[in-house]
């Protein structure tokens, strides 16, 4: 015997089962949190205040980059560990920072920590590493990870090691590889606080992109290659859509310039998908790689939205 009930009974049941759904999304969304932008500044202030620059031949203020990195992962509830090779003679570490599930797939967010030259990398890549430590202390909060988020502070991605296998995130992609490590992706953070609203702020690798993409510098990117895989078109889709900021959604060929100038191209070697999050670096900043990157000309209300859309996009993608 079927019981029918009527019409009007069913579109209120409906109604009720949606009202309680758009409760719960709007419930986890509070729960998650938002981004900090005292302790992203406090963070900056920390990597840029080393007695030295923290590049390879100041290994006393790398090092101690890489001890406030690991002591702020460990704070923030993570399972700390550290990844040391030699180089030269010379003892380089990445610092690791895992949470939920010790099994099953992983997601990658990596930042390096070292620096170009003589020059306090503020941009360049303290706010990629600022937006790590400031995810790490949101994700702590986070109870019943569906899956193993973990989070690896670079070293030695910049010249004279960069695109050789010294760099820090050649070793950590070859050794998920060589242990059959299942990675449903990867997100390389590489510059995220400048930010310029004036016409003809933003640059290309090739100028009719400006037609398509704008002349200011006011958004992030997600870049990646093309036949880059689902992950990669995944992210970018929902990036978009979670943030409260522009967001440019890019791809291209590999070869094309900028499009693999960060640590997410030694993931690409080992087969993984993986994607560049970046206010585009030197399209943008002009301070790149100079003593004027300093932590004075970022935005850290923009750096702190980019945080936010990348933990509700790792939560509930």
């Amino acid at each position: 015997m079927r019981l029918y009930l009527p019409v009007k009974l069913h579109l209120s049941i409906l109604t009720v089962a949606l009202q309680t759904c758009l409760v719960t999304i709007a419930a986890l969304g509070q729960s998650a949190g938002t981004a900090d932008t005292a302790r992203l500044r406090h963070d900056l202030v920390s990597l840029t205040s080393t007695p030295e620059p923290r590049n390879y031949l100041h290994e006393a203020s790398l090092n101690q980059a890489a001890d406030y990195i690991g002591a702020e992962l460990a704070a923030a509830g993570a399972r700390h560990t550290e990844q040391i090779y030699t180089v030269q003679g010379s003892r380089y570490r990445n610092v690791i920072g895992s949470f939920g599930p010790e099994q099953g797939p992983r997601l990658i967010i990596g930042a390096h920590y070292d620096v170009c030259g003589e020059q306090p990398g503020a941009d360049d890549n303290g706010t990629g590493v600022a937006a790590l430590l400031e995810l790490a202390r949101l994700l702590g909060g986070q109870p019943n990870l569906a899956y193993r988020i973990e989070l690896v502070a670079y070293t030695l991605e910049e010249p004279p090691f960069f695109r050789t296998k010294h760099m820090g995130s050649y070793v950590h992609a070859k050794q998920l590889h060589e242990a059959n490590v299942p990675v449903k992706g990867m997100i390389a953070l590489e510059m995220l606080g400048y930010f310029d609203d004036k016409k003809g702020s933003q640059d290309y690798p090739v100028g009719p992109l400006k037609l398509v993409y704008g002349s200011r510098g006011n958004y992030v990117t997600v870049a990646q290659k093309f036949g880059n895989g689902r992950f990669g078109r995944q992210f970018a889709r929902a990036y978009q859509q979670q943030a409260r900021l522009p967001v440019k959604r890019f791809k291209a060929p590999a070869w094309l310039p900028g499009i693999d100038f960060s640590d997410h191209l030694n993931y690409w070697q080992f087969g993984y998908s993986a994607v560049l999050l970046t206010d585009t670096a030197f399209y943008r900043n002009k301070h790149y790689h100079e003593p004027t990157d300093t932590l004075n000309r970022l935005d850290m209300r923009r750096l702190g939205l980019s945080v936010d859309a990348l933990l509700a996009v790792v939560l509930f993608m």
